[in-house]
């Protein structure tokens, strides 16, 4: 591929991964529609007749043990260490970190918080309905059964639904849930599927989830996915409420409101987008600083100085003058007269500097003749006084 046609590529890669300027209108919410309803049946009519089977001790609960003899870790060995890796992808902690950090960048380049909302409450409704079955049934897993045959079933283990695989469902499906074209929408339900799969069944070859375990934890998944449509109002409400706080957090913080120390604190979060900066509201008159108070100036004059040798002088110099001159007129009481002192000559015209003055010296030499400087080179030499 040539140089010219990789760059212009590059480009509109770069300019999708770009914020922009607006928020999209075209972004639609899915809607619980007809067909959503009659699957979410479906799949909730599924999830409770396995738990009806595993209650009943049925031919699903005999399947978990016949696999669990089986040892599927002890068959290929060799696949333990990658899976080992592989099951790591239906944790909660690490792949909710990894899926909000991708929405975060959607709900930054899209100006939207609905994506980080959605994923919030498909996991807190993953929590609630997942941990409620888990502690009710208090199901024990294969490395902890106590009887062959049993379901193990109100023992306080909490296995019965798989955790891993509905986590997998949820988070990865989250993604499919969000897309905003069909294309990616389809993409992205089938690697979902995928990942949700091959984590399902690693944690049965790994021996600590029973089959049953991880069927019920795919339709659990499955579930909150399908009824997020039914709290799209109530996530459209939270977006809300948070825009309106950032508003109002804003206009507290330009007003001043806002103690310093936590103003500090809040500003990056409030000017996260580029869209708004700190300007401070303008002092109202009750609020803005006193002028300081004008220091008087006293006006000396000196005697026999013209008027052009005024000097103004700070009150406070002109304390200490009067506290001189009366030291002085104390003295001259005690009988010490000082002695007087010649007036001061101001010249009329303006002082000029070196530089100003006009160069040049006066003609000749200012040094007088010398008798006893030595005669010039080639002179005839005087004669000596006295015979």
């Amino acid at each position: 591929m040539r140089t010219d046609q990789i760059l212009p590529r590059l480009e509109r890669v770069f300019a999708r991964l770009d914020r922009e300027p607006e928020r999209p209108a075209h972004l639609q919410t899915p809607r619980m529609s007809r067909h959503r309803v009659v699957l979410l049946g479906a799949t909730l009519g599924i999830y409770l007749a396995i738990v009806v089977a595993v209650l009943t001790t049925s031919w699903l609960v005999r399947l978990d043990w016949q696999i669990m003899f089986f040892r599927p870790y002890e068959q290929w060995p060799q696949l333990h260490a990658f899976l080992d890796y592989l099951v790591v992808l239906g944790q909660r902690g690490p792949t909710a970190v990894m899926v909000a950090a991708w929405l975060g960048w959607r709900s930054w380049r899209q100006h939207t918080l609905r994506p980080l909302i959605t994923l919030g409450v498909a996991l807190l409704l993953l929590n609630i309905t997942v941990g409620a079955v888990k502690l009710g049934l208090g199901r024990l897993g294969p490395h902890y059964a106590t009887e062959i045959g049993s379901a193990e079933l109100f023992a306080g283990g909490d296995i019965f639904p798989s955790g891993h695989t509905a986590n997998a469902v949820v988070t990865w499906g989250i993604l499919a849930y969000l897309a905003s074209t069909v294309v990616t929408r389809r993409v992205l339900s089938l690697v979902s599927a995928v990942v949700s799969l091959s984590v399902g069944a690693t944690t049965v070859y790994l021996g600590t989830h029973w089959v049953s375990d991880v069927l019920l934890g795919w339709l659990a998944g499955l579930l909150v996915l399908l009824a997020l449509p039914w709290f799209e109002p109530a996530i459209a409400m939270a977006e809300a409420y948070v825009f309106d706080l950032r508003a109002r957090l804003r206009s507290r913080v330009e007003a001043g409101q806002v103690p310093e120390g936590l103003t500090g604190l809040l500003v990056p979060l409030l000017s996260a987008g580029g869209k708004w900066r700190l300007e401070r509201a303008a002092a109202e008159p009750s609020e803005r600083q006193p002028a300081p108070p004008v220091q008087p100036v006293v006006v000396l004059r000196q005697p026999g100085a013209a008027e052009a040798a005024q000097v103004p002088v700070p009150a406070s110099a002109s304390a200490s003058a009067s506290a001189s001159a009366s030291a002085s007129a104390s003295v001259q009481a005690a009988g010490h007269q000082p002695a007087a002192r010649p007036a001061a000559h101001l010249s009329g015209r303006p002082h000029l500097i070196r530089s100003e003055r006009t160069p040049g010296a006066p003609a000749g030499s200012r040094r007088p003749a010398h008798a006893e400087r030595a005669p010039a080179r080639g002179a005839a030499p005087r004669p000596a006084a006295g015979g």
